[in-house]
C-alpha cells in the first residue's frame, strides 16, 4: 500500500484539517470578542480607574473631520478627547490654571506606543483644535490595525501623535 493510501495516512490528514479548523474557530470568536468589547480605559488620577463599554463612547456628541495628513483624504469620525476626559470627571475652562497647566493625557496604544497631549491643547479656552478619538473612517469601523480606537488631530503636520488602537488614556503631571 502507498503512504496516501493507508489508513493511519487518512485519519492522519483528517485529524490535521480537523484541529486546524478548530484552531481557526477559536480564533475567529477570540478576535470578535475583543473587536466587541472595545473598552477604553480612562485614568483621570492615579489609582482611578474608569473603563468605558463602546455604546459609552459611542453615546457622546459625534464629530467628524475630513484630513489629508497623508497622501489620501479620509473622513473620521468619533468624540472629542476633551468629552471623553470630562465624562471621566476632568475638568477644563476656568479650573484648568495654575499647577493644573503642567498636567497632560498619556495616550497608550495596544503595541505599547505611548504619545503625550498637554490638557490646554483639548480645551476651548486655550484653543480651536478639536482632537478626536474616533471609531469610523470614510464611514466604516476602523480596521483591526486602526482600531478600534484612533487619535486624530486634524491640523498637525505630521501624523505621530496619531495613536492606533488606544487602550488607555491617564492623566499625569509634569514634576
Amino acid at each position: 500500500m502507498t503512504g496516501s493510501r493507508h489508513p493511519h495516512g487518512v485519519v492522519g490528514l483528517k485529524m490535521k484539517k480537523l484541529l486546524f479548523f478548530w484552531a481557526a474557530l477559536v480564533a475567529l470568536v477570540f478576535h470578535t470578542v475583543l473587536v466587541e468589547c472595545q473598552q477604553l480605559t480612562i485614568e483621570p488620577e492615579a489609582g482611578k480607574q474608569l473603563v468605558l463599554e463602546k455604546a459609552d463612547i459611542e453615546s457622546l456628541t459625534h464629530m467628524k473631520v475630513t484630513t489629508h495628513a497623508s497622501d489620501t483624504a479620509a473622513t473620521f469620525e468619533g468624540v472629542t478627547l476633551k468629552d471623553l476626559l470630562e465624562k471621566a470627571g476632568i475638568e477644563f475652562g476656568q479650573s484648568l490654571k495654575g499647577k493644573r497647566l503642567a498636567s497632560c493625557l498619556l495616550v497608550e496604544a495596544a503595541d505599547g506606543y505611548r504619545v503625550v497631549i498637554a490638557l490646554p491643547e483639548m480645551d476651548p479656552a486655550f484653543t480651536d483644535k478639536q482632537i478626536l478619538l474616533a471609531f469610523l473612517r470614510d464611514g466604516k469601523p476602523l480596521d483591526a490595525k486602526e482600531g478600534p480606537y484612533r487619535v486624530v488631530i486634524p491640523d498637525e503636520k505630521r501624523m505621530a501623535r496619531w495613536v492606533r488602537q488606544v487602550t488607555t488614556l491617564k492623566i499625569v503631571d509634569v514634576k
